[in-house]
């Protein structure tokens, strides 16, 4: 009989975007064994030493599997770096309209920094990342596809303050920079706490912009000085 009533109001539609996003789920679902798979494989027998088949059986697939969502392992380990895009962009949309544009700066890095500090499997991939070269140059492949992201998202917030495209750019290179700097400094320090590691990022950020304003203040004092000799 259900045949006959496709759209009856007593059951809830079955619509394609339902179907979708089921699918959608159930990839995810299997991409995030892949990955956790293998980097728990890559810091305990090695990047280069760990095998597409060993990901594989690890994560209870097929290497066939393995390659309908990855390349590559060098393919996979980039796979951080679109997460990492994501959290800046949902933390970018959710910092408060009112916000100035170094608020959204600050605000974005301590949600993002605070979230990986959160995470168990962050320091795993800290531990990858800082010991083997290919696989940072993986994650680094995929750096200014993140900063695109973040520069887009940007921009809208920008149109609405008067801003332009330049300094949705300079921002979303100030934003991945920090974030990602302040996470790395965390974990070479001993992971202290992150709010400390944050503030410390933005200590030396001021530190830095008002020695580069003093030096230039200098400079024209001392092209004034001269052009009256």
């Amino acid at each position: 009989m259900d045949s006959v009533l496709p759209h009856s109001p007593e059951r809830p539609r079955r619509t394609v975007e339902t179907v979708l996003s089921l699918h959608e789920r159930k990839q995810q679902v299997v991409r995030e064994a892949i990955w956790d798979a293998a980097t728990d494989l890559f810091a305990e027998k090695g990047f280069h030493e760990t095998t597409v088949d060993d990901i594989a059986i690890a994560a209870g697939v097929s290497r066939r599997s393995f390659f309908r969502y990855f390349e590559s392992k060098n393919d996979l380990m980039a796979h951080g770096m679109v997460s990492y895009g994501a959290e800046l962009v949902a933390a970018i949309e959710a910092c408060p309209k009112n916000y100035s544009l170094y608020e959204v700066l600050r605000e974005t890095v301590l949600q993002l920094a605070q979230g990986a500090a959160r995470r168990p499997r962050t320091l795993t991939i800290m531990a990858i990342v800082s010991k083997y070269p290919d696989a940072r140059a993986a994650q680094a492949l995929r750096f200014a596809e993140v900063q695109d992201l973040v520069t887009k998202t940007l921009i809208r917030r920008c149109r609405k303050t008067g801003d332009d495209s330049l300094a949705a750019g300079i921002l979303a290179g100030l934003i991945t920079q920090i974030a990602g700097l302040t996470v790395q400094w965390w974990y070479e320090q001993g992971q202290p706490n992150m709010s400390d590691a944050v503030e410390h990022a933005f200590a030396t950020l001021r530190r830095l912009v008002c020695e580069t304003s003093k030096l230039n203040s200098q400079r024209q004092t001392g092209s004034r000085t001269r052009g009256h000799l």
